[in-house]
């Protein structure tokens, strides 16, 4: 008979920012999780950030750094004493420096069940284009 193959359930522990920075409200802040994708006319960015509400997330571009900062409400936690808990309840922040290729005039963010999406418009003299080719 075959031994029994067991595997190990990995799971990733969320990532507290690694700089110390001076926020105005206490709690932990966490990296959140994010994905980025390159399309010919945009790249488009998704970051994780449960508990987020539409009202409590900031998106800011200062000098082509662009920052988003999420608050999750810990009301809800008041008062709570947990006898086991996964995952801890925090802030997010994450930055990114942008090329001079995306139109920072035309950014747009929606957030929809505690994922950010972010859409980067390129610059037209960034986007792709087709050379025709001539017989000499």
């Amino acid at each position: 008979m075959a031994e029994k193959e067991t595997r190990e359930i990995v799971t990733k522990e969320k990532q507290q920012l690694a700089k110390a920075q001076e926020q105005t409200r206490p709690g932990r802040y966490y990296v959140p999780d994010v994905n980025i994708y390159e399309f010919d006319e945009t790249l488009k960015l998704w970051a994780e950030m449960p508990g987020v509400k539409e009202k409590d997330v900031n998106v800011t571009l200062k000098d082509g750094m662009l920052t988003i900062v999420g608050q999750v409400a810990t009301d809800m936690y008041a008062g709570l004493r947990p006898m086991y808990t996964e995952y801890n309840v925090g802030n997010y922040h994450r930055e990114f420096a942008l090329n001079e290729d995306i139109d920072e005039s035309k950014i747009r963010a929606t957030l929809r069940n505690g994922i950010l999406q972010l859409e980067l418009p390129k610059k037209e003299k960034a986007k792709p284009r087709q050379i025709e080719v001539r017989s000499a």
